[in-house]
């Protein structure tokens, strides 16, 4: 048997962890990893103590925008599998960390095609001193962000929409 490489390796984790989502579009599953050692895990759920959207049998955002693409997050229940997985670490543990993300839908449980951090995400993930972001593509493939682009490379003064 092939040895996974490591970053699948830890893909893997991550979409076991997408597993525990709650939303019913799609769910993401996330780990930060420092030298080897996984430091915190995070996946798509509405905040502790309030109701998730798969256990309300409806989608808020879907209800409320249901034409919308990239507005109405305000009426979304979930906080993201990144923001969850950075509320959960130290930034001290997070400092030249990589995080491991892969999202899957929740009606064809295919990945999710073209998944990347949302601009606020991408905002926690600059500030936390996250280094570089590995999101799957497919079960064997992924693609690899390093962050400085992020800083370098501004898409909100492009007016790009990232999510």
């Amino acid at each position: 048997m092939k040895r996974v490489d490591k970053v699948n390796y830890y893909l893997d984790i991550a979409e076991t962890i997408s597993e525990r989502g709650t939303c019913l579009r799609k769910n993401f599953g996330a780990i930060i990893v420092k030298n080897d050692e996984i430091i915190s895990t995070g996946y798509t759920g509405a905040p502790r103590g309030r109701d998730n959207c798969i256990d309300l049998g409806f989608c808020t955002k879907k209800k409320f925008f249901p034409d919308v693409r990239h507005a109405g997050y305000d009426s979304c229940r979930s906080v993201h599998a990144e923001q969850n997985a950075m509320l959960s670490a130290a930034r001290k543990n997070m400092i030249d960390s990589d995080l491991y993300l892969v999202g899957i839908r929740y009606d064809t449980k295919s990945y999710e095609e073209g998944a990347s951090p949302c601009q606020i995400c991408r905002k926690l993930i600059i500030n936390s001193g996250i280094k570089t972001v590995y999101v799957r593509i497919d079960k064997q493939n992924y693609k690899v962000i390093d962050v400085q682009d992020w800083i370098e490379k501004d898409d909100l003064l492009n007016g790009k929409n990232t999510y």
